[in-house]
């Protein structure tokens, strides 16, 4: 099957129930997705599919078709870095780091739709997404900061 990832098309020989999650890293080498729990209740292997933020681990290789898929790698570049991203590094707001590409693709999403959130709008479309090392303080501001970056922009 062909997928495109990350604005490349890649063929990959797996069958269609195979989450997605698993044909990013084990197939292709797309690290920034990670397993947290399988269940979609962490938000650790959110990624974009059609610019909609979705946990990879409950989407099926067949269930993806001919849509766009992107990862944090795909999201924006070292040189330049997506508005959240920015804002991430601005507010130092990772520690150990595993979530963070998650939460950065949650909130991508959540602000190509939502462009001036609420505290209560940050609370709720990021509630899907755990941090265990409880950076939620600086992820809202994140959140808050990229909005505003994006607005300007």
């Amino acid at each position: 099957m062909k997928l495109k990832v990350n604005g490349a098309e890649h063929e990959v020989d797996v069958e269609d129930d195979m989450p997605l999650l698993w044909v990013l890293r084990d197939e292709l080498h797309i690290t920034g997705p990670k397993y947290g729990c399988g269940i979609a209740q962490c938000g650790a292997c959110t990624v974009h599919l059609d610019g909609e933020a979705v946990r990879s681990c409950q989407v099926t290789a067949g269930d993806v078709g001919a849509g766009e898929i992107t990862t944090i790698e795909g999201l924006g570049t070292p040189e330049a870095l997506h508005a959240v991203q920015a804002a991430w590094v601005a507010h130092q707001v990772a520690q150990c780091g595993y979530c963070q590409a998650g939460q950065i693709m949650q909130a991508a999403a959540f602000l190509a739709t939502t462009p001036d959130p609420s505290d209560d709008d940050i609370n709720f479309a990021m509630r899907g997404n755990l941090c265990r090392c409880g950076t939620y303080p600086r992820i809202r501001e994140a959140v808050r900061t990229a909005a505003r970056n994006l607005k300007e922009a």
